[in-house]
C-alpha cells in the first residue's frame, strides 16, 4: 500500500513539474515579439546554414550562408524563396507551408497547452503538433525552455530539420526586411 502511495505522489509531482515547465515555455513564447538567430537546416542529406529573424505573427526573414545567396521572406501571408545568383524566385501562399504554424505563436501556445512533451537526447523537450496537412515537432531547450528548432516536411515531402542557436529575443528590427523581394 505504501508503495502505491509513493508511486501516486511521484506521478503527481512529475505532472506538476511537467505543468510548471509547460507554463514557463508558454510564458517565454507570450513574452517573445521577435527573435533572431543562426540556424542549421538539414533537408534530407543537404545541410545549409544562415541567419533568420522571426517577428510574430507570421513574419520571417532568412539569409542563407551559401554560394547561391538564397533568401526566404514572409510578409505574413506569402512566402518567397529567392536565389539571387541564378535568378530563381518562388512564391507560395504561407498557409500552404508548415511555417504558417511555426510563425504563429498563439497557435503554438494553444497546441502546447493541449499536448504532452517528450524528452529527446536528455537535452530537448519536443511537442508534436498535428493538423490535417502537417505534422511538426517543435524543440525547446530543456534548461532554458526557449525554442531551439523544429522538424517538418517541405512542400516536396522532404524531411526538414532546423536547429537554431545564438538566439536574441525582442531586438529592435525594421519591418522593411519582411517586404517581399521583387522578381528582378
Amino acid at each position: 500500500m505504501i508503495g502505491k502511495i509513493l508511486i501516486f505522489f511521484f506521478l503527481l509531482s512529475f505532472n506538476t513539474l511537467n505543468a510548471e515547465i509547460k507554463d514557463q515555455i508558454i510564458l517565454n513564447l507570450k513574452n517573445t515579439n521577435n527573435l533572431s538567430f543562426n540556424f542549421k537546416q538539414q533537408i534530407d542529406e543537404k545541410i545549409e546554414s544562415g541567419y533568420c529573424i522571426i517577428k510574430y505573427p507570421k513574419k520571417i526573414f532568412c539569409s542563407y550562408s551559401s554560394l547561391n545567396n538564397k533568401k526566404i521572406v514572409s510578409n505574413g501571408t506569402s512566402l518567397v524563396i529567392k536565389n539571387d545568383n541564378i535568378n530563381q524566385y518562388y512564391l507560395y501562399p504561407l498557409n500552404r507551408t508548415p511555417l504558417e504554424f511555426i510563425l504563429d505563436k498563439d497557435y503554438l501556445i494553444q497546441k502546447i497547452i493541449n499536448s504532452k512533451s517528450k524528452i529527446l537526447n536528455n537535452r530537448y523537450l519536443v511537442f508534436t503538433i498535428k493538423n490535417e496537412s502537417h505534422e511538426i515537432n517543435i524543440f525547446f531547450d530543456k534548461k532554458t525552455l526557449y525554442l531551439t528548432g523544429w522538424q517538418t516536411e517541405d512542400i516536396y515531402q522532404n524531411l526538414v530539420i532546423t536547429f537554431i542557436s545564438n538566439i536574441k529575443i525582442n531586438q529592435k528590427i525594421s519591418n522593411s526586411i519582411f517586404q517581399l523581394p521583387s522578381r528582378k
